[in-house]
């Protein structure tokens, strides 16, 4: 089982390496949003531009987790070969561990342009331990997105999984406090903010970047979108299967 899953990560990651779109995408928006908005206004102030820089490197890890994730899956199902790797001996297992191993690479290459532009231009600091605290804190956030993607792949076509996964993504961000300090969104927006994953899975990096004190509540939210995430993306994968082969 270990070989197959490999295996599967293996030609993953080779067909992202030949198509980069993806993985360009969800570092260069986050690398840019720092040159632009954090590096003069807060790369002075090593609390702020540290927990901005988690901010953002979650933002283009997300990226790749849901957008990503929604549209591979969605454009395999639409491919011949998916119908015949469903039908081997091995199982889904392989293939979605090896889909997620790929995802989480293309996730952790994301935010090195981010860490890079944090480290010449601002006085963001952070010791190796919190770094890898930090990165530990991204991939365990980023599950429900993850899963939230394998859901949107699974549920819907192509065309209309990257729509979906984009009107998704943006909201969740603004709203999860990534793009903004969330003390100084709008009061509604704040009402709502801790009840979505993005500001969960923020707050944890935070805590680990930078020190700063997590709420409850959106820790508390951030497991309970993965649970339910996870339960959705396991009714959609057997409902397609029952859809294609029964």
């Amino acid at each position: 089982m270990p070989s197959l899953v490999a295996a599967h990560t293996r030609y993953l990651l080779l067909e992202q390496i030949r198509v980069p779109i993806g993985l360009l995408a969800s570092s260069l928006f986050p690398a840019v949003s720092m040159v632009a908005f954090v590096v003069p206004f807060a790369g002075q102030d090593p609390v702020a531009a540290t927990t901005a820089t988690g901010s953002l490197m979650f933002f283009g890890a997300m990226s790749a987790a849901l957008i990503g994730l929604a549209i591979s899956v969605s454009q395999d199902r639409e491919l011949p070969w998916n119908p015949y790797l469903r039908t081997l001996p091995a199982g889904p297992f392989p293939r979605f561990a090896g889909r997620m191993l790929s995802t989480l690479a293309v996730m952790l290459v994301s935010v090195v342009p981010v860490i890079v532009v944090a480290a010449l231009f601002t006085e963001a600091t952070i010791t190796p331990g919190r770094l890898l605290l930090g990165l530990g804190a991204l991939v365990a956030g980023s599950v429900p997105f993850m899963l939230m993607g394998l859901l949107i792949g699974l549920l819907l076509s192509s065309k209309a999984a990257m729509a979906v996964a984009q009107v998704l993504f943006f909201p969740m961000a603004i709203v999860g406090g990534l793009l903004l300090p969330p003390q100084i969104l709008p009061g509604f927006v704040q009402v709502v903010s801790p009840y979505v994953p993005t500001r969960g899975a923020a707050e944890l990096i935070w805590w680990a970047v930078a020190g700063t004190a997590p709420g409850t509540v959106p820790l508390v939210m951030l497991a309970v979108w993965t649970a339910a995430t996870a339960v959705a993306a396991a009714w959609a994968y057997r409902r397609d299967e029952g859809r294609r082969f029964s």
